[in-house]
C-alpha cells in the first residue's frame, strides 16, 4: 500500500515557548499564522529555602528536545512534513540566571528564577552605594534596582558558588539567560554552540544600556560582573546558528524575544501607544512607546520591546510587572490542595460568583509594580465563618485582575492617554470569569484573540522575517486578521471603585513582613517570612472548620 501523501502547505515556523512552568513547542504556517500543532511539558520549580526559586537547566533544554520531537511525530499523523518547518524563533523566560561549563556544556548551579528573593541584602547594600539624586543604574537601563534582575543573580552566583568562582577564574564560565543557555546548547553546546541573546532579554539584566545597546562597563563595575562571560547581543530577528540535532538538525535559530516582548510582537501591537497584558506565571502589561524611551513616575519600567532585524530600528516599551498572576493558580492547586487541576479554578468561582468580602493579596516575592516592595507578603484578608474555598478561588483570581488594574492606573498616568480597551494573551485568558472579571474591575473593554498563543506567535514571526528566511511577511498589509472575542464591563463604575479601594487596603496590610534577615534566612521559625504567612491559612482553616475549606457545608 502507498505511503499517505503528504499535506502541501506553505512554509512554517517553529517556536519554542519556555516559560517558568511550562515548555512548548508550536509550530505556525507562516501565510496564515494558522497553529498547526504543538506540545508541551511542564516544568519543575525547587524552593530549597523561603524565598529561594531554582529550576534544573538540564531539564529546561531535554524538555525543549522532547516538545520539539513530540511535535514534529504529531506533524507526522497529520501528514505535514516537517521539512517545510524553515527556521526556529525563541521565546524564554526572562531575568532567571544560568552559568554553566563552555568546556563540557554542564551547567554550575541551578538556574536562578526571575521570582528568586534570595539577592535582597545584596540588593540593599548595593542601593547604599547610588547617589541619591543619581540614579545611573535606572538611568542606563530604565530598571529599579531590585531582586527580580539578573545581575544580582548573577552576583550571588559568584559570591556564594565555588564551581562558578573556579569557572570564571579559568575562563570556562558562560552566563546567560534561558533563551542564550538554549540556543548555545541547540546550536551545537560545547562543540561551537553560539553564545548570544538579543536587545530584549539583554534588557533584563541590569548590565545592558538601553541607549547605546551595548553592555556597559560602567554597570559590569558597578555589579563586579566579569565582562568576558556575557554573551553576544544580537537584533531580536536574525540567523544565529543552525539545529545541531534531533529532527530539525539543520533548520535555522532565526528568532529571540524575551516572552512578554514576543506577546507584543504576536499580538501585532507595532503602533505607539498599542498596549498587551499577558496572564501567565506573572502578569505583565506593555505599551509601546515606540522609538522613545519614556522613563516611568508611577513604578514602571522602561525596556526594549523588539529590534526586529540588524538594521532595523529598536523600539521601547513601559511595563508593568506582576509576579504572581497564574502561580497562585498552582499554589492554590499544589500548596492547599483545594482544586486538582488548574482548569477547576473557574468552576469553583463560578459557583459562587462573588469573594464575599474575602480579599487574596498573593505577594509571595514581595510585591512588584507599581510598589516595589520586597517586604510585602501574602494575606487572605475579610474571612467569616461563611467563607468557603470557593470564595478563596474567587479571591485569588480577582487578585490578579487588581494587580492589572493597578499597573493599568500607572501606565495611564505615565502615557497621558487612557487606554480604550485591554489585548489580553497567555494560558490564564481561557478562563471567562477571570476575562469578565478583569473588564468589570478596569471598567474598559478587555480583547481576546481567538488564538492566544501570542507569545509564541512573536517569536515565530520574528524567525520567518528573519533576513536569509524571508517567509513571514511583516508589512502591516501583509498581517493575517485576528478574531477576537471582547468582554464588556458588566458593573456599575461605583462598584468596581468600591472593590477596588478595599483591595488597596489589603495591599498596604500586606507590606512589612518580612526583614532582610529572615527573608535571607529560611529559619521556618520566622513566622512573617512564611510565604502566604503559612500561619494566617492554618488560623483561616482552625476558624472556619475543616468543612468550609472542603466545600462540604
Amino acid at each position: 500500500m502507498a505511503a499517505a501523501k503528504k499535506a502541501v502547505l506553505g512554509p512554517l515556523v517553529g517556536a519554542v515557548d519556555q516559560g517558568t512552568s511550562s515548555t512548548r513547542f508550536l509550530v505556525f504556517n507562516s501565510k496564515t499564522a494558522e497553529l498547526l500543532s504543538h506540545h508541551q511539558v511542564e516544568i519543575k520549580q525547587e524552593f530549597p529555602k523561603e524565598g529561594w526559586v531554582e529550576q534544573d537547566p538540564m531539564e529546561i533544554l531535554q524538555s525543549v528536545y522532547e516538545c520539539i520531537e513530540k511535535t514534529c511525530e504529531k506533524l507526522g499523523q497529520l501528514n505535514i512534513d516537517i521539512s517545510n518547518i524553515k527556521a526556529i524563533g525563541v521565546s524564554n523566560q526572562r531575568e532567571t540566571t544560568v552559568v554553566w561549563d563552555k568546556l563540557t556544556g554542564e551547567p554550575l548551579y541551578n538556574a536562578l528564577v526571575w521570582l528568586d528573593l534570595r539577592t535582597q541584602s545584596t540588593v540593599e547594600t548595593l542601593s547604599k552605594r547610588i547617589p541619591g539624586n543619581n540614579n545611573f543604574v535606572k538611568s542606563k537601563t530604565g530598571l529599579p534596582l531590585s531582586t527580580y534582575f539578573s545581575a544580582v543573580k548573577l552576583r550571588w552566583l559568584l559570591d556564594n558558588v565555588t564551581k562558578v568562582q573556579k569557572a570564571v577564574k579559568e575562563d570556562r564560565a558562560l552566563f546567560g539567560t534561558i533563551d542564550s543557555w538554549l540556543i548555545w546548547s541547540l546550536t551545537g553546546g560545547a562543540n561551537g554552540g553560539v553564545h548570544c541573546t538579543d536587545v530584549t532579554n539583554a534588557s533584563r539584566t541590569m548590565l545592558f544600556n538601553i541607549h547605546s545597546l551595548e553592555w556597559d562597563k560602567d554597570l559590569c563595575e558597578f555589579f563586579d560582573i566579569p565582562m568576558k562571560i556575557l554573551p553576544n547581543v544580537r537584533s531580536s530577528s536574525e540567523i544565529y546558528g543552525l539545529m545541531k540535532a534531533g529532527a530539525l538538525e539543520g533548520v535555522p535559530i532565526s528568532g529571540c524575544l524575551g516572552d512578554q516582548s514576543a506577546a507584543l510582537v504576536g499580538q501585532m501591537c507595532f503602533q505607539d501607544g498599542q498596549a498587551k497584558n499577558t496572564y501567565g506565571t506573572g502578569c505583565f502589561l506593555l505599551c509601546n512607546t515606540g522609538r522613545k524611551c519614556v522613563f516611568s513616575d508611577h513604578g514602571l519600567l522602561t525596556t526594549v520591546a523588539y529590534k526586529l532585524g540588524r538594521d532595523k530600528p529598536v523600539y521601547y516599551a513601559l511595563e508593568g510587572s506582576v509576579a504572581i498572576a497564574g502561580a497562585v493558580i498552582r499554589w492554590l492547586r499544589d500548596n492547599l490542595g483545594i482544586i486538582k487541576t488548574s482548569e477547576e479554578i473557574e468552576k469553583l468561582a463560578k459557583e459562587v460568583g462573588t469573594s464575599y468580602g474575602c480579599y487574596f493579596v498573593p505577594a509571595f516575592s514581595g510585591l512588584y509594580a507599581p510598589y516595589w516592595e520586597p517586604s510585602a507578603r501574602g494575606i487572605i484578608c475579610g474571612l467569616t465563618q461563611f467563607t468557603n474555598k470557593c470564595h478563596v478561588a474567587f479571591a485569588a483570581l480577582e487578585a490578579v485582575c487588581f494587580q492589572t488594574r493597578e499597573i493599568l492606573d500607572a501606565m495611564n498616568r505615565d502615557c497621558g492617554i487612557p487606554l480604550s480597551h485591554l489585548q489580553v494573551d497567555g494560558g490564564m485568558t481561557n478562563n471567562k470569569i477571570l476575562m469578565q472579571l478583569q473588564a468589570d474591575i478596569l471598567y474598559i473593554p478587555v480583547v481576546k484573540p481567538s488564538m492566544p498563543e501570542t507569545t509564541a506567535l512573536g517569536a515565530a514571526m520574528a524567525a520567518g522575517a528573519a533576513e536569509g528566511v524571508g517567509v513571514w511577511s511583516l508589512e502591516p498589509e501583509d498581517l493575517s486578521a485576528v478574531t477576537m472575542e471582547r468582554f464588556e464591563p458588566q458593573i456599575n463604575a461605583e462598584e468596581s471603585e468600591i472593590r477596588y479601594s478595599t483591595w488597596k487596603k489589603a495591599v498596604m496590610k500586606s507590606m512589612g513582613w518580612v526583614t532582610t534577615q529572615s527573608a535571607e534566612s529560611g529559619d521556618p521559625s520566622i513566622f512573617c517570612s512564611l510565604p502566604l504567612g503559612f500561619f494566617i491559612v492554618s488560623s483561616m482553616v482552625m476558624l472556619i472548620g475543616a468543612r468550609y475549606i472542603s466545600g462540604t457545608l
